[in-house]
């Protein structure tokens, strides 16, 4: 398709009187049924005797680490016959080894094909000549960087040469008011600052749906003149150049119906953020390229930085509700790995391009803030429980399912494994042992396991678990230019070093986190929508004393009932113990700022010119939010703009009737100033008078 024709797009006129979006295009998506499996119009090419030969070895070295393992495991046990509790402890070693070693196999393979490809970005950027919307959906984020971002991206993407093929889309979900406004007035300012006619704003004042109900509204309205469209989150950036090469990766696959990039995490400032991003930078690649080499065209999505195929998802990719009460029923949370999962059965190729570069985000700030997206997360795979039965998957779209799920069980599970083994000694040491059990026996039964072997599983074990993080370090020792972007071998050792103990210090509090918040999700709590935190990580004293007080608790916990068998086992008890005994300590310092040289990456020491742009655009930008109401009365252009971007209104019907609007109408009727409606007015209610033209004048009119 060639560029849009004037007939689709506004009419030029005065930029605060206009409806920043263009004629309306609309294309069906119906909601998909998880019951009926759809006959695939077409197989990726990727599929074949090659991927099911790598797909094998994965599993196979899973099977053989954790059979080996198992073993090992049963003679350290089985000194002696093997107790339940013992055999309790075997099955849940187990799983929790096969989880272990089948990512130490993706990250085997992830060293090879690093090691033995070397990967290179051809300098001179390939033609395209496909429609693509660029869609940046956003839920009560700062405005002000947020259109610093989107600004920078823009100015990429017109560097090109390819800018006219693109139409930038603000899809806001934000129910702040004041956010509402402050976005209005940030992206007029950004429209008249970059003079593209490409970029549009569009803001739902009922998020059904979340994010994934934000991009279907977007479809059914306006898809249909797109041939493709880029998923963003609110903290990403992307490079022109990498813009252009997704676009052209899928061109030249007319299987791909979604090829994903790998974000670099950017702008850390916390200890924990840093720690995140430095780990990110020097093991995703790793990761990432191991998965690809098996994933093939049966990858996964993760919901922003991808590029997918409009029609493709419209027609395959529509999201049904889940049956039953929240949190299993109601729409889905994590919606990226069911849309992925649906467009491959549909015979649509889902694909990773691992080592493309030039696509980033951002990560929350603090060890809480972390844990409150990640119980969102939690959530939403969980849900998954409801769609791995579903009709026509992929085997290994199940799978995606599975390790997803697994990824939050597994700390239960982990925390279950520690507390049985706990058990297990405080019974050798309080409970008396029934040497002769009911029965003839010629021998006493002695309860005794094998120390010297258990150290050897326990080493293995870790093993399985830091060896891929060394073999990271290896692939930057291996690689002159990369050795030198992260500071040198020296440096880049030291980081990995410093990442495995601080990682280790936070893992048994995440543990807890986590095992928490499986436990409220089986007993029914819902986990809402909050708004992210993008950069200041500092936490409240009481807080901190409160978030962390489990964690400490059953680090004491676990500290006495140790010490209570013995001092060697305190000891050997003591990496856990430590983390969980000074959470309060941990999650206070690694959420405050972090120096610049530790854990630095690449990006930190030669900024990409996009991430230098947005940077600089967003420390110039204005500082603060206005009350909504207050700014419209203050800026008539604003409010004419305001008001252009507002929806025609809906009949009134009985059913119908906005509450928060009637209550704030009232308040405002009985307020003889404008500064006395708004002190009584809720956010809710000043929400709701934004979405109505006659009652947002009422209230403005005020004297």
């Amino acid at each position: 398709m060639g560029p849009l024709t004037t007939a689709t797009r506004p009419v030029a006129g005065d930029i605060a009187t206009e409806r920043l979006l263009p004629r309306e295009t609309p294309l069906p998506m119906a909601p998909g049924d998880l019951g009926k499996g759809r006959v695939p119009d077409r197989v990726p090419a990727a599929v074949g005797s090659a991927m099911a030969w790598r797909r094998g070895l994965i599993l196979l070295a899973t099977a053989a680490l954790t059979g080996a393992g198992g073993f090992e495991m049963y003679r350290v046990l089985e000194v002696g016959g093997v107790t339940v509790l013992e055999a309790m402890v075997l099955v849940l070693f187990l799983v929790l080894l096969a989880w272990v070693a089948f990512s130490f196999a993706s990250a085997l393979a992830g060293f090879f094909v690093l090691l033995t490809h070397p990967t290179a970005v051809d300098a001179e950027l390939p033609a395209i000549v496909s429609r693509t919307a660029m869609l940046l959906p956003t839920y009560n984020e700062d405005p002000h960087r947020l259109t610093a971002r989107l600004r920078s991206m823009i100015e990429s993407l017109e560097a090109t040469s390819h800018g006219e093929l693109f139409d930038w889309y603000v899809l806001s979900d934000s129910t702040d008011p004041d956010i509402w406004v402050a976005e209005e007035k940030a992206l007029l300012a950004l429209r008249q600052a970059v003079g593209t006619p490409r970029l549009y704003y569009r803001h739902r004042a009922d998020n059904t749906a979340r994010k994934a109900g934000n991009i279907s509204e977007w479809i059914t309205r306006f898809g249909a003149v797109y041939d493709f469209m880029i998923v963003l989150d609110a903290d990403s950036l992307m490079s022109g150049q990498t813009i252009v090469r997704l676009v052209h990766a899928i061109e030249a696959n007319p299987t791909a119906g979604l090829v994903q990039t790998l974000p670099t995490v950017v702008n850390a400032r916390s200890l924990f953020s840093r720690v995140q991003q430095f780990a990110g930078r020097l093991y995703g690649p790793m990761i990432a390229a191991g998965v690809a080499w098996w994933h093939g065209s049966e990858g996964n999505y993760w919901g922003h930085n991808a590029i997918i195929r409009v029609k493709a998802f419209a027609e395959a990719a529509a999201l049904p509700q889940l049956r039953g009460p929240k949190p299993f029923g109601g729409h889905i949370l994590s919606h990226d790995f069911v849309e992925a999962a649906l467009m491959r059965r549909a015979g649509w190729g889902i694909y990773m391009l691992p080592t493309l570069g030039g696509s980033y985000e951002e990560v929350p700030p603090s060890l809480l803030d972390f844990a409150a997206r990640d119980r969102r997360w939690c959530q939403g795979n969980l849900q998954h429980l409801a769609v791995v039965p579903a009709r026509g998957l992929h085997w290994v779209s199940r799978l995606h399912f599975m390790v997803g799920i697994g990824a939050y069980l597994t700390a239960p599970l982990w925390l279950l494994f520690l507390l049985l083994g706990m058990l297990i000694s405080l019974q050798a040491r309080f409970v008396r042992p029934e040497y002769f059990p009911k029965g003839f026996s010629l021998f006493p039964t002695w309860p005794a396991q094998d120390p010297v072997l258990a150290i050897w599983v326990f080493v293995a074990t870790m093993g399985l678990l830091l060896l891929p993080k060394l073999l990271s370090l290896v692939l930057v020792w291996t690689r002159g230019p990369v050795r030198n972007q992260f500071g040198g071998a020296l440096r880049t050792s030291a980081g990995v070093l410093a990442e495995i103990v601080v990682s280790a210090l936070m893992a048994p509090v995440m543990m807890i986190f986590q095992s928490i918040a499986v436990i409220e999700i089986l007993a029914g709590r819902d986990a809402g929508w909050q708004t992210q935190r993008r950069d200041d990580g500092t936490v409240e004293r009481r807080e901190l004393y409160r978030k962390y007080g489990v964690p400490t608790l059953c680090g004491v916990a676990m500290a006495a009932s140790a010490y209570a068998v013995s001092l060697p086992l305190l000891l050997w008890m003591s990496p856990v113990i430590v983390g969980l005994l000074f959470a309060v300590p941990i999650g206070a310092l690694t959420a405050r700022p972090a120096p610049g040289k530790l854990f630095a990456t690449p990006e930190d020491r030669e900024p990409p010119s996009i991430l230098r742009r947005a940077n600089e655009l967003s420390a110039a930008a204005e500082v603060g939010i206005k009350p909504a109401l207050v700014e419209l009365r203050e800026a008539p252009e604003l409010l004419a703009f305001h008001i252009a971007q507002l929806p025609p209104p809906r009949a009134a019907r009985p059913d119908t009737v906005d509450v928060n609007l009637a209550i704030g109408c009232a308040k405002a009727d009985v307020s003889e100033t404008f500064e006395e409606a708004i002190a009584h007015l809720s956010s809710r209610e000043v929400f709701s008078i934004l979405n109505d033209r006659s009652s947002l004048s009422t209230v403005l009119q005020k004297p």
